[in-house]
């Protein structure tokens, strides 16, 4: 398959992880406890599987919790746990924008820590993306949950930082398996939670959407988008993801019966408009 075919699948797979949470939760057909481990688990079966089909040896269960390997399922349940709480609140596109812009925020506050410092494009880029959320932001019947758009963030920096942490990874695919499993042992945190905060609630329809998403969208997602990158360039995979907020706006428009407001609209050409400028100028001067 060729690559442009393998990142359109990947870009769909991650705006169905928006959708399948949204379905679920939206409708309360699940706790959000429950999405995240059924989530997880059934993405450490998935890609297990996958493993032992391609004939990839996975080491001993004992010789995988190496602290590297813990700290980067630890940030893959940080994801999937905000995630899951966020969309409790938030509408599918919504969620989409907020996880996406996070993670690019987080990976260029993460180069600029390292000495790279902004120039005038990037500074006008980050200044119209702050003011699009803003006004987004602002008091409004349009504008988001506040609790559920700063879990989102919280979400899309632990992408940022399970894609930063795994970015010398010399086996993605053993990597992403060893990683899903490992964040299955992180969901004892979530025992508290059932008793003093979430109670226990699944449907069977809302279980399926949590299969679904751990299975397909996220662990089969992952992979190809794994195995695609090394095939595009740093800006090229940086502006792609930029494309799963409109595709998340489309299906939730479609699947979840939601409106696409105007402030949406507005607010969302504004902060993915100063995202590119920012990735683009960061790109020229890396070359």
């Amino acid at each position: 398959m060729n690559t442009a075919f393998l990142t359109a699948l990947a870009l769909i797979a991650f705006a169905g992880n928006s959708i399948l949470c949204r379905l679920a939760l939206g409708h309360e057909l699940i706790d959000a406890n429950s999405f995240t481990l059924i989530r997880l688990l059934s993405g450490a079966i998935t890609l297990l599987f996958l493993l032992s089909l391609s004939g990839t040896p996975i080491k001993h269960f004992k010789h995988l919790i190496t602290p590297a390997r813990f700290t980067q399922a630890g940030y893959l349940f940080i994801y999937a746990a905000f995630f899951s709480y966020a969309y409790v609140q938030l509408d599918t596109a919504s969620g989409a924008l907020l996880l996406f812009s996070s993670v690019q925020f987080t990976m260029l506050a993460s180069q600029f820590w390292q000495g790279n410092k902004p120039n005038t494009q990037e500074l006008c880029g980050l200044l119209l993306a702050i003011l699009g959320f803003i006004y987004w932001m602002l008091p409004s019947s349009e504008s988001p949950s506040m609790w559920g758009a700063v879990l989102m963030i919280i979400a899309g920096m632990a992408w940022a930082a399970y894609t930063l942490a795994g970015k010398h990874v010399t086996n993605a695919k053993a990597a992403t398996a060893e990683n899903f499993t490992i964040s299955v042992l992180f969901c004892v945190l979530l025992i508290p939670i059932y008793f003093f905060y979430v109670p226990f609630k699944a449907t069977q329809t809302g279980i399926f959407y949590a299969v679904m998403s751990g299975s397909l969208t996220s662990a089969i997602g992952y992979w190809i988008w794994y195995s695609v990158l090394p095939k595009l360039t740093v800006s090229s995979a940086a502006v792609l993801q930029l494309l799963v907020p409109v595709l998340a706006a489309i299906a939730g428009f479609f699947w979840a019966k939601e409106i696409i407001t105007a402030s949406f609209i507005a607010a969302s050409i504004m902060i993915l408009t100063g995202i590119y400028l920012v990735i683009k100028s960061t790109t020229k001067k890396n070359q």
